[in-house]
């Protein structure tokens, strides 16, 4: 009976281990977005309106404005604690134009 009491305790401990350590990620994550996701936002507003620019000077072409639109709208919007830990890669800009 004792042992399965220990067995038990040990269950509760570990567990509360993990709930202490995803907790901690994920306060983590929340304190970074606080600034990362206003950065990231604003970041993309420009590039959408400067794609739109690109697009209107250059009369339409759309490569260029998907050259603008691509990197600035792309990439991730929100820090999790998967991307703090290094399980997850985190890209202010998403991935270049290529025109196909």
């Amino acid at each position: 009976m004792v042992m399965v009491g220990i067995c038990l305790w040990g269950q509760v401990a570990s567990a509360a281990d993990d709930f202490a350590r995803d907790a901690g990620w994920g306060s983590l994550a929340v304190l970074c977005n606080i600034l990362y996701m206003p950065a990231k936002l604003v970041y993309a507003a420009i590039g959408g309106f400067t794609g739109g620019l690109a697009y209107l000077v250059t009369v339409g072409n759309e490569d260029a404005a998907k050259g603008v639109w691509q990197p600035s709208l792309g990439g991730t919007y929100v820090i999790t604690p998967g991307m703090l830990q290094g399980e997850q890669p985190v890209l202010f800009s998403g991935a270049s134009y290529a025109k196909d």
